[in-house]
């Protein structure tokens, strides 16, 4: 069998594979599988879990290993809503932007969360109309 009829009978198994694929069920291959698609995040609290723990911890005061991640907590720089929006639609540094992951309403949960939580206490509420205020101004 030369390299191009290999090649074309890989693509082929590829190809015939695709469909099966795409009809695994979500929540694994068989009763009992430990494969589970989790619900998307609506809370603040569950938006920071899911998604901001990884890197700014579950004390929220960060850290730094291949790249300073800054704290949250005790931020004074939380105390206008609109900056942890900014960096949280466009990003910055090690922080990639979550403008295409969170919806507006998301964003606004976890602005709020992490403005009164962690010992910051900057209460004002954030709407998902100010991220998208917000974002079209980016």
């Amino acid at each position: 069998m030369t390299n191009i009829s290999r090649a074309v009978l890989t693509i082929i198994l590829a190809l015939a594979a695709a469909p099966a694929l795409a009809q695994a069920p979500e929540r694994g291959d068989s009763a009992g599988s430990a494969t589970i698609k989790a619900a998307p995040p609506v809370t603040g609290e569950q938006v920071y879990t899911q998604v901001c723990q990884a890197c700014h911890m579950a004390d929220a005061k960060g850290g730094s290993s291949a790249a300073t991640i800054p704290a949250l907590a005790n931020n004074p720089r939380l105390a206008t809503a609109g900056y942890p929006i900014s960096l949280i639609l466009k990003g910055r540094g090690a922080m990639p932007s979550l403008a295409d992951m969170l919806a507006p309403a998301q964003i606004a949960n976890v602005t709020g969360y992490i403005r009164t939580h962690f010992g910051n206490n900057y209460p004002v509420p954030v709407t998902a109309e100010d991220v998208t205020r917000l974002s079209m101004a980016h």
